[in-house]
């Protein structure tokens, strides 16, 4: 690893308190995966998908990867899935027309696709200033305009990231049996869920087909995603005057994102080109490249 460019990654790795075997992490997987990337590339920009859930590390993985790549001379643009969120007052139409869920934000049905979709188009074609959106979590609606992030396009590399990236819809018969306790309490006649594939199988397919590359982080059950989560909860709020969910709480707002997750570690390491497979500490332990 260049020197300087170790510097960095040690700055960063501080920064977002990783733990330092994160450098190892990087060494070993990340460092392939960015020259993998530049063999992709092959002259024009390249749009790769990076599809994980809760937990896995995507986001901090896109960081890294953009660190390095950049490092490298290209031109990077990092988008998450959960910037192009409705806003609040816009999911509680949503549920107030389709179905009660909808106010949980996450699932397809619930995002901005077409602004998702033309601000890929003008990272990778333009030629100007594109405005990157951004979302608050703690407000619960996306930030103002003259708060969103500026790229010059076109960019070299878009990493798009994002918990049910390049998920594939279900089959309808698949919909019937609920997964949880949630769907066969909450959505007794399927309609959530119908709509979610519905939007999946439509407009967010549309926006994954600008995908040319996908990498998928393979978490190894849902229940290890979940416990994931619960230690998250638990350390966000160590120390607080705040609260955070229980188990019986987290495991409501998990169930939002069950049916999809599972459908991904079913469906996507036969479709990525690239599949990490994480192991019940969070760590990558092997990589598989098609």
């Amino acid at each position: 690893m260049y020197d300087k460019l170790e510097m960095q990654l040690r700055c960063f790795i501080d920064q977002v308190q990783l733990p330092q075997d994160y450098l190892n992490t990087t060494e070993q997987y990340l460092l392939p995966l960015a020259a993998w990337i530049r063999q992709q590339k092959q002259g024009k920009p390249l749009v790769v998908g990076i599809n994980g859930a809760q937990g896995t590390g995507k986001s901090t993985m896109a960081a890294v990867l953009q660190l390095i790549l950049e490092h490298q001379g290209y031109k990077v643009a990092v988008l998450s899935l959960d910037d192009f969120y409705w806003s609040h007052q816009q999911r509680l139409e949503l549920a107030a027309h389709v179905h009660p869920l909808f106010k949980t934000r996450g699932v397809p049905g619930t995002h901005d696709v077409a602004l998702a979709t033309s601000t890929i188009q003008q990272l990778i074609q333009g030629q100007g200033k594109v405005l990157i959106p951004r979302f608050d979590k703690q407000t619960d609606n996306p930030k103002a305009k003259h708060n969103w992030d500026v790229c010059e396009s076109p960019v070299d590399i878009v990493l798009f990231e994002g918990w049910c990236v390049a998920t594939p819809a279900q089959k309808p018969g698949e919909l019937i049996k609920a997964v949880n306790d949630l769907e066969a309490e909450a959505d007794k006649k399927g309609i959530w869920r119908r709509y979610v594939n519905d939007r999946l199988n439509d407009e967010y397919r549309m926006l994954f087909s600008l995908l040319n590359r996908l990498i998928f982080l393979q978490a190894p059950s849902f229940e290890a995603v979940f416990d994931w989560r619960y230690q998250q909860e638990q350390q966000t709020f160590t120390n607080t005057v705040h609260y955070g969910m229980n188990k019986q709480q987290l495991s409501r707002f998990m169930a939002h994102y069950q049916r999809l997750t599972l459908q991904s570690l079913n469906k996507l390491p036969d479709i990525a080109d690239v599949v990490l497979k994480l192991d019940n500490k969070q760590k990558i332990s092997s990589s598989k490249y098609v």
